[in-house]
């Protein structure tokens, strides 16, 4: 593999298990006004109905991020594999990227540009392709690979529980408990905290309306992640870049094959 696509797939790797180990976020505020229609459940009933609600979505916000990676997501995707958005590896520079059906198109940054190709040439292509985006289809294996970010249904049975291996009695118990309401981006929540094996993983549940997650979060040995999820059943945007102001992906192999 050539390599800027080796090191530009690392822009994608870890995605799912970000998702599966979604780490903590900032610390919540307290907030007083209740557990609304939650208040009589227990913390499994919500975990339940945060996952089926969850699971039911048809398109989602999703971003992440983790101490252990600079690689961050910010995504608005759906279950046809639509998606549009960007993906960040920090001072590796950011792809702006969006998928519909086949076809994908990917804007890389300058930053990423100069991480990929040395001395001049980095420079060179930022000013080349300044603005415009690498047009391909999933027929390419790179942007196959790369597009499996766009996949809810694949994040939705990342974080759908397995069947659970029978416990040892001299295994740690598993305990799941509500935490305080507080507010998450203007929404009202309801933590769900589960703590096993030393691992805290934490769901907080929107308490109005549909009791979906808005917030996936775990802590283990120190190590921290996030998995925010918004905008439920909102279409994924439609709009596709202007062909004027593309350039066909296999630019990206020809860059390479110069360094």
């Amino acid at each position: 593999m050539p390599r800027k696509r080796r090191t530009f797939t690392a822009l994608t790797c870890g995605a799912a298990a970000v998702t599966v180990a979604a780490a903590c976020a900032a610390a919540p505020t307290g907030d007083s006004d209740g557990e609304g229609s939650l208040a009589h459940k227990s913390a499994q009933q919500i975990s339940d109905d945060a996952l089926h609600a969850l699971l039911g979505a048809r398109s989602l916000r999703l971003r992440t991020q983790s101490s252990t990676s600079a690689t961050k997501l910010d995504l608005t995707l759906d279950r046809d594999g639509n998606c549009a958005g960007n993906i960040s590896k920090g001072p590796l520079g950011r792809v702006d990227l969006i998928k519909r059906g086949k076809d994908v198109w990917l804007k890389p940054d300058a930053a990423f540009w100069k991480s990929q190709l040395p001395g001049d040439q980095g420079a060179d292509a930022a000013r080349t392709y300044q603005d415009r985006y690498l047009h391909g289809t999933t027929q390419d294996s790179f942007l196959k690979s790369l597009a499996t970010a766009c996949d809810l249904t694949a994040f939705q049975k990342s974080v759908a529980p397995q069947s659970p291996a029978p416990q040892s009695p001299s295994s740690p118990s598993v305990t799941l408990s509500k935490g305080r309401p507080t507010t998450h981006e203007g929404v009202r929540v309801l933590p769900i905290v589960k703590k096993a094996k030393g691992a805290t993983q934490t769901v907080y549940v929107a308490i109005d309306g549909t009791h979906y997650p808005m917030q996936l979060t775990t802590e283990v040995d120190h190590e921290t992640g996030t998995v925010l999820l918004s905008n439920y059943d909102r279409p994924v945007p439609s709009h596709t870049p202007d062909p004027a102001k593309t350039a066909d992906i296999s630019v990206l192999n020809g860059a390479t094959h110069s360094t």
